[in-house]
């Protein structure tokens, strides 16, 4: 295992951004680059120096930052092969299976489409993390900007794959509206009720509801969820296919 520090910061109005350190080479990574200002100052507060970028997609909020990072620390930026050409300053890019060293630390390439075209996870097994950018939020789900409604089901059901424990990095803190969309759709689910008033409470103090499990949104966010018949039910697709199921939770979220 290699032991990654991962310090979590906001940016924006509602991203958060993350530094990943690898201790033994003292490499560091910013997953993605919301706002440049926040980023640098997370470095300075840690004493660590930005090796890498790994970014997500192609959103501003996700790469806008690339350039002037690259200029200011020379960083090497990963970035998905799908989407090269809109990556800033990409230097490197990666597919699903590929492999990102991070010093000790390697992370798995795991592509996500849906969200956009090209966009990609990265998975740290030994450390049990995976970083999701816009596919997945505790909740919730991307909207389908580019992909189709098919290509986000099978990105899910990779990420759903993963080891319950893994810890999820999501790059927004949307978690309190999603919980009151998910609530309309699987008010039945007593898992979901209590995660609800627990985030509720959350941010009623101020307190991030992110990172979430694996296990976690697989008892409770209703995009993951297509199989119970609950949430079938309410929305009446009792006998559809799953990702039809999907498509009108997803569709319900849009007008919600």
């Amino acid at each position: 295992m290699a032991n990654l520090h991962i310090h979590q910061f906001p940016a924006l109005k509602d991203n958060y951004g993350y530094l990943v350190h690898e201790p033994s080479s003292g490499a560091t990574a910013a997953i993605d680059t919301p706002e440049v200002g926040p980023i640098l100052k997370a470095l300075d507060e840690n004493g660590w120096k930005l090796t890498h970028i790994l970014n997500t997609h192609h959103h501003y909020d996700h790469a806008g930052g690339n350039a002037e990072l690259k200029a200011k620390t020379g960083c090497l930026i990963v970035g998905p092969k799908g989407e090269k050409d809109l990556i800033p300053g990409i230097d490197r890019a990666v597919g699903d299976g590929d492999i990102v060293e991070l010093g000790a630390a390697r992370a798995r390439v795991i592509e996500v489409p849906g969200h956009t075209r090209g966009h990609i996870a990265y998975h740290f097994a030994d450390d049990h993390v995976v970083f999701v950018g816009d596919t997945l939020f505790a909740l919730g789900c991307g909207r389908l900007f580019e992909g189709t409604a098919a290509q986000m089901w099978n990105s899910l059901g990779k990420l759903m794959a993963l080891p319950d424990d893994t810890t999820v990095y999501c790059a927004h803190e949307y978690t309190q509206s999603n919980a009151r969309f998910a609530l309309t759709v699987e008010p039945q689910n007593k898992a979901l009720v209590a995660r609800a008033k627990e985030i509720d409470e959350k941010r009623a103090r101020g307190e991030w509801t992110v990172p979430t499990t694996i296990a976690l949104e697989k008892a409770t966010n209703p995009f993951l969820r297509a199989a119970s018949p609950d949430l079938r039910a309410t929305i009446g697709l009792a006998a559809a296919e799953n990702v039809d199921v999907f498509a009108e939770t997803r569709k319900r979220k849009d007008n919600f």
